[in-house]
C-alpha cells in the first residue's frame, strides 16, 4: 500500500458488499483451535495481518495451521501449547498478544512475546497483573508494562477477579488461563463487555456460567477443562461494516448494504447511536451464524443530528468512536462522546488524533481527558483539504478517508498501510461502491 491515500468528494454510493470476517472471533477461533484436541475448521476468517500473526503464533506453540480456501482454515491442535522455539511476534495485534498470554499462561512453558513499534507502546500489565496473581511469571525485557516480555506459565491457581472497567481482552485472558488453573476462576464486570469468549468456549465444549450482576455480570469457569475441536463460522465484523455504512449516511443520495453483519447486542452500540442521530438504517434477513445473530444492514443518506452518547455504551462500541466522530462532523448540533478514555491506549491515542484530524478538516472539536465533543455542520459541507497523521492506526486512517468522500476538498491520510491489519480490500470495496480513494 502507498505511504499516502487520498479520498475525494464522491457522487452517490450504491451497492451491496460483505464485511470482512469479525476480527474478535477470528483471533479466538485460531487460539481456541490451537488449544483444543483435534481438528478445528474455520470459515469466514478475517485474513488480515493481525489474525495471520495469531495464526503463526499458534503454529509456534505446536499446532498445525493450514489455509484451505478463501477465509477457510484448518487448525490441528495437540491439546495444549508447548514452548516455542522463537519469539512470538504478534505484529500489531493487541487482542492477539493479550489473549495468547492468557492461553499460554496455563501451560508449563516459557515464551517471549513481542510486536511492532505500535504494539510496543501499548500497556500490558492490565493482563499480566491478574495472570501473575494466578501464578504466571513475567520478565520485562525492555520497558516495564510493554512488550517484549517473557512469560513462564503452568501451575496456576484460579482467581476471583473484579474488573474496574469492562474489558473483553482482560476477561478473556483470565478465562483462558483459568481453563488450566486449579480450582475455580471468576471474573466480575461492572458493565458488560463483548462475550465472544464465553460463547466460543461453550462451542469448544467448556462449561461457562454467566450470571447477571447489576449492570454487568459474573463469569465462572472451573479449571481442568480441555477444549474439543469444532467448526467455527465467523460472521461479518460490525466494526468493519461501519465504514461503508458511514459512507452511505454522509454522501448525498447514497444507499449501501452490508450483508452478513454480526448483530451481537454487545457490538451494536454504534448502530444504536446512529439511529438516535436520525440515520436511515434498516436491518433485514436476521439469522444465526457461528452462534451469533447476523443480518443485512442498509444505510441511506441521512440528515443526522447531534446526540449525547451514553457513557455506559462505550464498551459496546469503543472501536467505533473514530468513525462516529467522522459522521458527527456532518450532523446538526453537538455529538458528545465521554467516558471513552480507553481510546487513548488503543493502537494510538485515538482521541487526540481524531481531534487533530477533524480540526484540520475544518470541524469544530472540543477535547477532554476522557472524551471529545464534535460540532457538526448541520447537514452542510465539511471543508476537508487536510493531510492527516494516523500514527499507523487503521481506524484513524479509514475514518478520515470516509469523511473525505463527503468533504468539499480532498482528504489525505499518511501511513495507511495498517488498514490491512483489520480490513484488507477496504479501498477496493469503497471504490466499488462509487467512492474515490486513490
Amino acid at each position: 500500500m502507498p505511504s499516502q491515500l487520498t479520498a475525494r468528494r464522491s457522487s452517490a454510493l450504491a451497492g451491496k458488499v460483505r464485511a470482512p470476517g469479525d476480527k474478535s472471533m477470528s483471533h479466538r477461533s485460531m487460539i481456541f483451535g490451537g488449544m483444543a484436541d483435534g481438528v478445528t475448521t474455520v470459515e469466514g476468517l478475517l485474513e488480515g495481518d493481525d489474525v495471520l500473526a495469531t495464526g503463526r503464533a499458534i503454529e509456534a506453540f505446536g499446532a498445525k495451521v493450514e489455509r484451505t480456501g478463501e477465509g477457510e482454515w484448518r487448525i490441528e491442535g495437540a491439546g495444549g501449547f508447548k514452548t516455542p522455539l522463537s519469539v512470538i511476534d504478534c505484529g500489531n495485534a493487541g487482542t492477539g498478544v493479550r489473549l495468547l498470554m492468557g492461553a499460554a499462561a496455563g501451560y508449563p512453558l516459557t515464551a517471549t512475546f513481542d510486536g511492532d513499534a505500535s504494539l510496543r507502546k501499548r500497556p500490558m500489565k492490565r493482563v499480566t497483573g491478574p495472570l501473575a496473581d494466578m501464578g504466571a511469571r513475567f520478565g520485562w525485557l525492555a520497558a516495564e508494562d510493554r512488550v517484549p516480555v517473557a512469560l513462564t506459565g503452568g501451575t496456576l491457581t484460579g482467581i476471583d477477579y473484579v474488573q474496574t472497567v469492562a474489558s473483553a481482552q482482560i476477561k478473556s485472558a483470565i478465562l483462558l488461563a483459568g481453563l488450566n488453573a486449579a480450582g475455580v476462576t471468576t471474573v466480575t464486570e461492572p458493565e458488560k463487555s463483548r462475550d465472544h469468549t464465553e460463547r466460543m468456549l461453550r462451542a469448544f465444549g467448556a462449561e461457562v456460567v454467566v450470571e447477571e450482576q447489576g449492570e454487568g455480570w459474573k463469569i465462572t469457569l472451573k479449571g481442568g477443562q480441555p477444549l474439543k475441536a469444532t467448526h467455527v463460522a465467523v460472521p461479518g465484523d460490525p466494526s468493519s461494516a461501519a465504514f461503508p455504512l458511514a459512507a452511505g449516511l454522509i454522501v448525498p443520495g447514497s444507499e449501501v448494504t452490508v450483508e452478513g453483519v454480526m448483530l451481537n447486542g454487545l457490538r451494536t452500540g454504534l448502530f444504536d447511536t446512529w439511529i438516535e442521530m436520525g440515520a436511515d438504517l434498516t436491518i433485514k434477513n436476521r439469522r444465526q451464524a457461528g452462534g451469533e445473530d447476523v443480518g443485512d444492514i442498509t444505510a441511506r443518506y441521512s440528515q443526522l443530528k447531534g446526540v449525547v452518547v451514553p457513557e455506559e455504551r462505550a464498551a459496546s462500541m469503543i472501536d467505533e468512536y473514530p468513525i462516529l466522530a467522522a459522521t458527527a462532523a456532518f450532523a446538526d448540533g453537538v455529538t458528545v462522546m465521554r467516558g471513552v478514555g480507553e481510546m487513548r491506549v488503543k493502537e494510538s491515542d485515538r482521541i487526540s488524533l481524531m481531534v487533530e484530524g477533524l480540526r484540520a478538516c475544518g470541524v469544530e472539536v472540543e477535547e477532554e481527558p476522557e472524551g471529545f465533543l464534535v460540532t457538526g455542520s448541520a447537514g452542510g459541507s465539511v471543508r476537508g483539504g487536510a493531510t492527516v497523521a494516523t500514527a499507523h492506526d487503521h481506524r484513524i486512517a479509514m475514518s478520515h478517508l470516509i469523511l473525505g468522500l463527503a468533504a468539499e476538498q480532498a482528504v489525505s491520510v499518511l501511513d495507511p498501510e495498517m488498514i490491512a491489519t483489520s480490513f484488507p480490500g477496504f479501498v477496493d470495496m469503497i471504490n466499488g461502491l462509487g467512492g474515490q480513494i486513490d
